[in-house]
């Protein structure tokens, strides 16, 4: 297995002097000042400095105390060699608003939370995309929490308040720096497009810095922007018996009344309470009440009223999030995070997972739900966060861009509808890479974890949507736009390996579309 993160090559020991250091520091350049430490060509490593006066500028009270601070205090701690439920704070997959909170923190505090990847370890960096064909789907999403916030008098967050969760900084737990980006098997858990990709695959990422890059998917590198997927408060039991109610309803009634079903598979309609697969964090199965809770507890898979898994890509360092208070002390929980991930998570598993930590901090802002939010339903509790994006993002210039209108596969006309249109762009998107050497799954897999952008271009102009997905080309180490000369083909320009697949052994039909490149 290669190395994950980056090789420490010159430490520093802040209470030592700098000609006293492991390897010492220098104050002049000359050419026969010899080398301390070796590198290679390609790999990545860690040089650690002192501040430039070597710690001779001090403040009366306490040097060290002041340059070893870790200002953050670490609220949720993970060791990666144990189960989600073995953590010392175990973990939940469920909402619920009886799972009891893990740890109180005030607000301005500044505290770090860190998390598991989504699957709780399940996806391994291996050569095999066999623990994605078979995963356990009810298992997820696991969850650092819930946390109970207080205001600087020590009084709890109220229903009906507002809270204000600022990220601070965010990354990949030190030591375990890789993702991956999957598809699911059709018949356990698919994805937006698993009529046309029925198999599982598996493409495995590594970190270089704010960077990524894939053996599965080579000529390609991109910056990161990293966030978590999930952050959400608890849900009262009011407004959980309202998801149940009619998550329930479409799960049964759904495929009688939703005729965008037969152009979107993607299956169950809706993820019911289970036991099976179910974490409650304190509420272990011992308990007399685990089962109650367990068959009422809300799946974390889409996102809700409280947050939850809304998958925003640009929630990133410096973002804020306003988050309705359900119950007393909100019990903020959060996971899922993403090294990177492009508009709309189209492979489902879609982004690059990975575990990872945050640093937050939270206001509470009183009455806030009342005076800030708009319910946009029949109850108060029908209301949505608000998200303030952050000033961090990477910078790219060049874009190209593909449309898609609401006309299916098959070429049937729909209304207004931008679920098939997005469907229609990605595809484009898809056939169009794969010209340039790369097959169809590795270009699926890309596009759902680049930092590419979505939008809905028109949305009044009847019949069509339109959709376009925007792709920036800097990513790529080739020119990918249309020229006048045709497009190279031969076996230079075969990308191989391919992303890890498995077999598809069920048998629904696949949608192919008669004109694509094959």
């Amino acid at each position: 297995m290669a190395q994950l993160g980056s090789r420490l090559v010159v430490p520093i020991d802040p209470r030592k002097k700098p000609w006293e250091q492991k390897l010492p520091l220098h104050t002049r350049w000359h050419p026969s000042i010899p080398p301390v430490a070796e590198v290679r060509v390609g790999e990545v490593f860690r040089v650690e400095m002192m501040d430039f006066s070597g710690g001779g500028i001090t403040r009366d009270y306490s040097a060290d105390d002041v340059k070893n601070a870790d200002l953050s205090i670490l609220v949720i701690p993970i060791d990666l060699t144990k189960k989600p439920w073995d953590q010392k704070l175990p973990l939940h997959n469920r909402w619920h608003p009886k799972i009891p909170s893990v740890v109180d923190v005030k607000a301005g505090e500044l505290f770090r939370v860190e998390m598991v990847d989504w699957t709780g370890g399940v996806i391994k960096d291996d050569d095999s995309a066999i623990d994605v064909k078979i995963i356990n789907l009810s298992t997820v999403h696991y969850l650092s929490g819930p946390i109970r916030v207080l205001d600087t008098d020590g009084i709890p967050a109220k229903p009906g308040d507002l809270l204000a969760v600022e990220i601070c900084n965010l990354g990949p737990l030190p030591g375990d720096e890789w993702g991956y980006t999957a598809t699911f098997d059709r018949e356990n858990g698919g994805g937006f497009l698993t009529d046309h990709f029925p198999c599982a695959t598996k493409a495995i990422w590594y970190f270089e810095g704010i960077y990524a890059y894939s053996p599965h998917i080579p000529g390609v590198r991109f910056p990161g922007l990293t966030h978590p997927g999930i952050i959400g408060t608890a849900p009262s039991l009011e407004l959980l018996n309202i998801w149940n109610e009619r998550e329930r309803d479409l799960e049964e009634n759904g495929h009688k009344s939703l005729k965008l079903c037969e152009v979107l598979h993607s299956r169950p309609f809706a993820n019911l309470p289970s036991t099976r697969g179910c974490v409650l964090g304190k509420i272990k199965e011992d308990n007399p009440d685990w089962e109650k809770i367990a068959k009422e507890a809300a799946r974390t898979i889409p996102g809700r009223e409280n947050g939850g898994n809304c998958d925003i890509k640009n929630l990133s360092r410096g973002s804020k999030i306003y988050l309705p208070v359900f119950v007393e002390g909100a019990n903020i929980s959060t996971g899922d995070m993403h090294f990177s991930q492009g508009d709309g998570e189209v492979s489902f598993c879609g982004a690059i997972e990975m575990s990872g930590f945050l640093e937050l901090k939270c206001e509470i802002i009183r009455g806030g739900m009342k005076e800030y939010l708009t319910p946009m339903g029949p109850t108060p509790l029908h209301v949505n966060p608000i998200f303030e994006i952050g000033p961090v993002e990477p910078r790219f210039s060049e874009w190209l861009v593909f449309e898609g209108i609401s006309v299916d596969e098959s070429g049937r006309q729909h209304f207004l509808d931008a679920s098939v249109a997005y469907k229609r762009a990605v595809l484009n998107a898809i056939d169009y890479l794969s010209k340039f050497g790369y097959s169809k799954e590795q270009m699926y897999l890309l596009l759902s974890c680049c930092p590419c952008e979505g939008r809905i271009s028109g949305i009044v102009d009847s019949p069509n949507a339109v959709a376009t997905l925007a792709i920036p080309t800097a990513i790529f180490d080739q020119d990918i736009r249309p020229k006048s000369n045709k497009v190279p083909t031969g076996p230079r320009l075969l990308r191989n390996p391919d992303v890890l697949k498995c077999t598809y052994d069920g048998n629904l039909p696949i949608t192919r579309n008669p004109s694509a490149t094959t």
